[in-house]
């Protein structure tokens, strides 16, 4: 796959990891651009868990989105919505993200999805995030931010 514009999921905003993703692929979809293969994901799976973690309705964010504004402006939003978190749950929100698919209940579809990708033999992609920067054809050396 190739990344279509969006940013990495290892990108951040306010100092969160996959927020700018999201908003690419709200942004994406509202003009009509989105590949269909991102569509049915969208709100779901690291989406869901986003605005899960900041307390917000998925499709309010959208709403949101739609209306413009800035990446920051748009997270200042979701913390005026009901929660402003701290730099240390900012932190363990970041390392949790990155992680996934490490060693955890998501380890299973990081195999599955590097497979149907053809880059099963690729070892050193160890997370969903750096699954999805190879996918969509990014170097992983962002990883290491």
């Amino acid at each position: 796959m190739s990344n279509l514009g969006l940013r990495s999921p290892f990108v951040k905003v306010g100092g969160l990891v996959h927020f700018a993703r999201m908003l690419d692929k709200i942004r994406a979809h509202a003009k009509g651009e989105l590949s269909a293969d991102y569509q049915a994901n969208l709100g779901r799976g690291f989406d869901a868990s986003c605005v899960t973690f900041l307390r917000v309705d998925y499709n309010q964010l959208v709403e949101r989105v739609k209306q413009g504004g800035t990446d920051e402006e748009i997270l200042r939003w979701c913390f005026s919505a009901d929660r402003q978190p701290s730099e240390d749950q900012i932190y363990v929100w970041n390392e949790f993200m990155r992680k996934r698919g490490w060693n955890d209940e998501v380890s299973g579809t990081l195999k599955r999805r590097k497979k149907e990708a053809g880059m099963a033999d690729r070892s050193e992609i160890e997370t969903m995030f750096a699954f999805i920067d190879a996918d969509e054809g990014r170097s992983l050396i962002v990883n290491q931010l």
